[in-house]
Formats: C-alpha cells, structure tokens, sequence
C-alpha cells in the first residue's frame, strides 16, 4: 500500500481503521447473552452502532483498494468488503424483519468477516511456516519476497478459515 501520512488517503484509511475498531468492540459485545436478554433495547442500540461502523469502514475500504499495488492482495480486500457490507446488511434486515434466528445466523457470520483483520495477521506466522517448508526451507526470492508473497495471500487465508469456523458455528447452532 502506497499511501503516506499527511495524504487524503492515509486520512481515510485511518478512519477505516478507526471505524473497524468501533465494529469489532462493539460486535463483541453483541455476543454477551446478558445484553441481548436482559437489555434489548442496549442491544439493538449497540447494534446499530456496530452496522453504522461496519457500513461506513466497508465503504470507505473501497476508496483504499485504489492504492494497493497489487492486484491479489486489492482484489482480497475488495472480496472482504463486499462480504461485511453483505452479511451485515442480510443481518441487519432480518433483525427489522423480526427474523431473530436469521438475525443472528448473518450477524454470526459479519462479525466472523470483521474479524479478518485480525485473523490475518494471526495467521502470518503460520504463512510464513507454510512458505518455507513448501520452499525447502530455502528463501528463492529472499526474505523480502517471502514476506511480500505471504503479505498476498494473508487476507485470503483469513476470509477462508474465518469463514469455515463461522459457518461450522452457524450450522451447529441449527441443528
């Protein structure tokens, strides 16, 4: 990513992150059961919250992904926003439907995409494992391009194996 500090762009990434950090705090909360029992006003109020967060981050992801260099690595990016955007707007809906289990199998599944963030980059060291082994232990293109090719595919891995668990919690929830 090419985008430098004191730029229009490096000011709305930092409000992607910041509105991001506002999504996963209070997406967290969505789960305390307590909240959604005892509390459902607080609860639909956090959670609008967290849909404006998401909604206003996922948006503003779209303007970065003009600045990433690399093709796989923006077209990552744009797949994790298009999926949020998605699953939090199936989520939300089913909510002001009154569909309450669809609500939450969908609300499951946005907070698991916004976890990505995190996912991919708990996943770097693994990547980084997974390279070298599949490489002979040996480093073809040098450390920087290890560290560049496993930058590539994180957020792929992530939007992968966050989905897989998302979805064995979501279908284990409906039996």
């Amino acid at each position: 990513m090419s985008i430098v500090p004191g730029t229009a762009q490096y000011s709305v990434l930092v409000a992607h992150i910041a509105f991001a950090f506002v999504a996963m705090a209070t997406g967290f909360l969505q789960f305390v059961d307590r909240l959604c029992v005892q509390r459902p006003a607080m609860h639909r109020m956090v959670g609008r919250v967290y849909v404006g967060a998401v909604f206003v981050s996922g948006l503003l992801a779209f303007l970065l992904i003009f600045y990433i260099a690399d093709y796989g690595r923006a077209l990552s990016f744009l797949v994790l926003a298009l999926a949020w955007l998605w699953t939090c707007w199936k989520g939300y809906r089913a909510a002001v439907r009154g569909k309450y289990d669809e609500h939450r199998a969908w609300m499951i599944r946005s907070f698991g995409i916004t976890l990505v963030a995190v996912s991919a980059r708990l996943l770097v060291p693994v990547l980084l494992i997974t390279y070298l082994a599949l490489h002979g232990f040996s480093l073809p293109d040098g450390r920087e391009g290890m560290v560049e090719q496993v930058l590539n595919v994180n957020v792929w891995a992530g939007i992968v194996v966050d989905v897989m668990i998302v979805e064995w919690v979501v279908l284990r929830k409906n039996k």
